[in-house]
């Protein structure tokens, strides 16, 4: 049985009905050829024709970590975009300078849902919402490991030259207010590497999709 909003979809917008064949994801990597059985806007009910498990048109993992905008139709825009580019994990981190505490996962699954049928993927990106910076941190077992910030303590480096293609890769991008010192120098001691995503200053949600587009871009290079 397809979920109310995805039956409501089916049959008033698409306008499909008994009989029709539609194709189907899982969220988990499959998609399934389907018949449908009963058109119903509220419990679509569907055959299984056939499954296929679809891979990635990317060949490593990415993570993105990024304090929360003040302004939450910032972020939205920001996931449903990495969404369609491809990620595997988004975490929305707790910081210090943090202008927004919590996330409700509730809405931002919907955009995600929505971005991956619409971008056409089988797999539904990990979401992990309201994790404390210093808890993601020591978690973090990807090969590479960056963050978002220069100042004068640190060497100018550029994310996309120090990035290896094919490497899999979590990316920290920080609150509006900054990573604080501390944040910092905890990151770097667990071997986050910072680096500069360009010659001028973005937006938390700007640079989160730089990130994903030069991991994208640099692996497009080696395919």
């Amino acid at each position: 049985m397809l979920p109310e909003v995805e039956s409501g979809h089916c049959c008033r917008v698409l306008r499909k009905q008994e009989g029709d064949v539609i194709n189907v994801v899982d969220g988990k990597g499959n998609a399934f050829e389907c018949r449908i059985i009963d058109a119903h806007p509220k419990k679509t009910m569907v055959e299984i024709n056939s499954k296929v498990q679809e891979k990635p048109h990317w060949d490593c993992r990415i993570t993105i970590a990024i304090a929360p905008t003040k302004n939450m139709d910032r972020m939205e825009w920001f996931v449903e975009k990495i969404v369609e580019l491809g990620v595997d994990e988004i975490v929305f981190l707790n910081c210090e300078h943090s202008e927004r505490k919590i996330v409700k996962p509730e809405r931002v699954e919907k955009i995600m849902i929505s971005a991956m049928t619409q971008s056409m993927k089988s797999k539904m990106p990990v979401l992990r919402a309201n994790i404390p910076f210093k808890d993601f941190i020591a978690g973090v077992s990807d090969s590479e490991k960056f963050m978002g910030y220069c100042n004068e303590n640190f060497p100018l480096k550029s994310f996309v030259k120090e990035y290896h293609p094919g490497e899999d890769v979590a990316v920290l991008i920080g609150p509006e207010g900054d990573f604080s010192p501390a944040e910092v120098e905890r990151a770097v001691d667990a071997g986050f590497v910072p680096v500069s995503f360009g010659a001028t200053r973005l937006r938390t949600e700007t640079a989160g999709l730089y990130a994903v587009c030069a991991v994208h871009a640099v692996n497009s290079l080696i395919s």
